[in-house]
């Protein structure tokens, strides 16, 4: 089987091959190409990448290419994980937005509709590709941001073989396990809702229902991504909320927070990643990958520590480093692959993913893309009905889904009308003269990609 990883030159391409090579075997993966356009970043990320990999499972083909069309060419699976303008991009994203007392962030907030300006089109050319090159039935597992907006965009456009994956959902019951010191694959949820914007209704581990006593744990609101919430919202929901939600419901918290900081979330990741660069230049990764580890782990420590910290006031504290050889954690690959493993093993079994409502979610559309447990089975995921929700919950999901809709056809139709439209809707925008400022600002920053639109 071969897979394809498009924007394998990123920061974490190491973290994917290593779950990759681990499953490898398993899979029957035997092939496996990292794109980038990138020249420099692949040969630094994806070089790290291939040499973990290789370490791994000596077995694998692994190979690196600039040719979208070589990658794709025979892929049973494509990863999609891109950062079309770079880092810099996102700065000013964000940046616009603050500017005018606005969230900036990429997914939930305003930045999100001019990140997905960008990348939309770029995916559309490798799902083209894909449909032409892949083999028969080849899936798109798309982990690039906005990852609602861009897989609702995508679906709309008619890709119906691309999923939209995050590790946000998986992660988090991650550390539920660990809370209760269960083994890894112990616990299961039934999650309704969007990318970022997401409530857990029913946690199991082992079988057992624990949602309540999660919520009524006070360690869960230090040793999990818990620590963002009061214990009083969640008991008010009677969920378990995506750490993402953090920006809907302490928004003032969250601007103040960012605005106060030196940094955005953007501008410390765009300094890390450059710093870490020019460091690992200096390095022949090949010949001494133990030092291009050590500068790896010392920057994206960083990255990690300080992960949501500007908008919460909150900083972890872990060592952070990468153990080659210890059992891997998931991350986004993990999404992708368990896909892989249920619909090779020929058994249903179910798994978070983003994928059209098809009524699951009672007040939105059927072609609504929604992030909700599903069952994989046949090769297809087919979303639990989750029916009447919550109608505080529902009205937050409507809105949005309302801005992702509209987002959608924006870009699909280059209208500058449907993305003021988009924004003006938006929960954390909501206002029409920020909205027409917003856009036009976008459409501006985007002019190398936005080009036709009206």
């Amino acid at each position: 089987m071969k897979l394809a990883v498009i924007g394998g030159g990123g920061v974490r391409s190491m973290f994917l091959a290593k779950s990759i090579a681990q499953k490898a075997a398993d899979l029957e993966i035997n092939e496996l190409v990292f794109m980038d356009k990138d020249e420099k970043k692949l040969g630094i990320y994806g070089l790290m990448a291939k040499t973990v990999a290789s370490k791994i499972n000596p077995g694998i083909k692994f190979s690196l290419t600039g040719d979208a069309a070589q990658a794709v060419t025979g892929a049973d699976y494509v990863i999609t994980t891109i950062r079309e303008g770079g880092d810099d991009m996102r700065v000013r994203d964000e940046r616009i937005a603050l500017d005018m007392g606005l969230l900036g962030q990429e997914t939930t907030g305003a930045a999100g509709l001019s990140f997905a300006m960008r990348s939309v089109d770029a995916l559309a050319g490798y799902c083209e590709l894909t449909k032409k090159l892949a083999k028969p039935g080849c899936k798109i597992f798309n982990f690039t941001n906005p990852a609602g907006v861009v897989s609702q965009t995508l679906r709309d456009m008619g890709y119906d073989f691309t999923y939209g994956i995050c590790d946000a959902p998986s992660g988090m019951l991650r550390t539920f396990e660990k809370l209760y010191g269960a083994s890894e694959g112990s616990a299961k949820g039934e999650l309704y809702g969007l990318n970022h914007l997401s409530y857990f209704t029913r946690i199991t581990i082992d079988g057992r229902d624990v949602l309540d006593e999660i919520i009524e744990n006070d360690r869960a609101y230090t040793e999990t991504d818990l620590r963002y919430f009061e214990k009083s919202l969640l008991r008010e929901r009677k969920a378990i909320l995506n750490e993402y939600l953090y920006y809907f419901y302490y928004r003032e918290k969250a601007v103040a927070n960012i605005l106060a900081a030196k940094q955005t979330r953007g501008e410390q990741i765009a300094e890390i990643n450059r710093k870490m660069t020019a460091e690992l230049e200096k390095i022949d990764v090949e010949k001494d990958f133990g030092k291009a580890l050590a500068v790896f782990e010392k920057w994206y420590g960083e990255r990690e520590n300080n992960y949501m910290a500007a908008e919460s006031g909150i900083k972890r504290q872990s060592k952070w480093s990468f153990d080659m050889f210890g059992k891997d954690d998931g991350g986004y690959a993990g999404v992708a692959l368990r896909f892989m493993e249920i619909a090779r093993g020929g058994k249903t079994d179910s798994m978070i993913l983003c994928v059209p409502n098809a009524g699951a979610i009672e007040g939105l559309r059927d072609d609504d893309v929604v992030e909700v447990t599903c069952d994989i089975t046949g090769g297809d995921a087919v979303p639990h009905c989750f029916g009447k929700v919550d109608e505080q919950n529902l009205e937050l999901i409507r809105r949005v889904k309302i801005y992702e809709r509209l987002s959608s056809e924006a870009i699909r139709e280059k209208s500058r009308t449907k993305a003021v439209e988009a924004l003006t809707l938006h929960p954390l925008v909501a206002s029409y003269s920020l909205a027409t400022r917003l856009t036009d600002a976008y459409i501006e920053l985007n002019k190398d990609y936005t080009e036709g639109w009206k």
